[in-house]
């Protein structure tokens, strides 16, 4: 009797499930594009609008460390979450304080509880003079003007003492006072144009 073909005593058939009918190739690259293409977007949407934001300096008050018409990214994710304090030296990007609806960028140089002085030109905080390397040219000018009590120079609580870095060209806290925490919304870390400026910001 001849053998017949089949499974195995004790083994199972298994006839493969029918799949589901192929795309054509083109049509399939397609989608896959489209897929990478919203994944991307939905990120660069994360990134800006929670993290990193693109801004254009306009001015020369921090010359020469960013320049006129310079575009720089700021970190908006450390401050507003509090996942980092604002110290001095660094580069913020607030709401000025006499009309919100303008952007400042400046150099933190006192923070809460810091006394700031400046003596023709000269920084001084807490009684220590302050090294600053990206200030090429000094303008010479006091603050307090003209001091008149133990407070004028003690940044209040919640506050902070800016100036720009280029000191004859920069309207700061010398002239309109400290900056309220609020309106400290972002930090300068790169700038990416034009590309001969490229790089990470101090």
């Amino acid at each position: 009797m001849p053998e017949q073909e089949g499974p195995l005593p004790g083994s199972s058939a298994i006839e493969p499930p029918a799949g589901p009918p192929c795309a054509p190739h083109g049509t399939a690259r397609a989608l896959h594009w489209f897929r990478d293409l919203l994944f991307s977007v939905v990120i660069a949407v994360i990134l800006i609008v929670f993290i990193y934001q693109p801004v254009k300096v306009e001015g020369t008050s921090m010359a020469p460390a960013l320049k006129d018409q310079e575009r720089i990214f700021i970190n908006k994710f450390t401050y507003r979450f509090g996942l980092g304090d604002i110290q001095r030296g660094d580069t913020v990007v607030f709401w000025y304080p006499r009309d919100p609806s303008k952007s400042y960028i400046k150099r933190i140089i006192g923070i809460p509880g810091d006394r700031v002085h400046i003596d023709a030109g000269a920084v001084f905080v807490n009684g220590q003079a302050l090294k600053e390397d990206y200030v090429t040219d000094h303008d010479g000018i006091s603050w307090p003007s003209f001091p008149n009590s133990d407070t004028e120079d003690l940044v209040p609580a919640g506050k902070y003492f800016v100036l720009g870095d280029n000191r004859a060209y920069s309207s700061d806290s010398r002239s309109w006072g400290f900056v309220p925490r609020e309106n400290i919304y972002g930090k300068a870390v790169f700038a990416y144009w034009p590309p001969t400026r490229m790089g990470r910001l101090r």
